[in-house]
């Protein structure tokens, strides 16, 4: 489980730093160049993922409390993460009533996870990386200032992440089992 700790950590250290210490951020792009910071942020985020596979994997899960939901819910859940998810990428107008939908996707894609497992790695991995989600939001509006919301867009651009997010849906549901080592179905 060590790695899974070490994992979720590293993904949350590296994500929080541009908007916990923005002056730090700054400092390490002007020292090391743009790029190279990029490129050590990217390694950095890639390792903290293979942790958590690793610690995933190698963790045989042990029960802490029952899944307060079942299936429909936690798929339901999922689907609108990916909404938001898609949305943060594409044109949409969910942008004028959520400030951060990628962050508040990946937050409900933890929520989901946590409502459908009770085991101690669940708690660990979807519990930790949601957290660092709800975290991470009030620090970028800090950084960020006011939030000036998007002009409205034409209600067919709603069709672009919708897509996405069924297909995505479509996928994830029917390799959940070779990733996770947990099939859904």
């Amino acid at each position: 489980m060590i790695w899974l700790v070490i994992g979720v950590l590293l993904w949350s250290a590296v994500h929080l730093s541009p908007s916990a210490a923005p002056g730090l951020r700054a400092a390490a792009a002007r020292a090391a160049g743009e790029y190279p910071w990029k490129g050590g942020f990217a390694v950095l985020v890639l390792a903290s993922v293979a942790a958590m596979a690793a610690g995933w994997r190698a963790h045989e899960p042990a029960p802490v409390y029952a899944p307060p939901a079942g299936a429909a819910v936690a798929a339901a859940a999922m689907f609108a993460a990916l909404f938001l998810f898609a949305a943060s990428a594409l044109g949409s107008n969910v942008k004028r009533f959520v400030r951060h939908p990628q962050l508040t996707g990946f937050a409900i894609w933890a929520g989901a996870h946590l409502l459908a497992n009770g085991d101690d790695r669940s708690l660990v991995l979807f519990g930790g990386l949601g957290a660092w989600a709800l975290v991470q939001m009030p620090l970028m509006n800090r950084r960020d200032g006011a939030w000036r919301r998007p002009e409205r867009i034409p209600a067919r651009a709603e069709l672009a992440p919708l897509g996405a997010a069924l297909a995505a849906f479509g996928v994830l549901f029917a390799g959940h089992g070779w990733f996770s080592g947990a099939p859904l179905a």
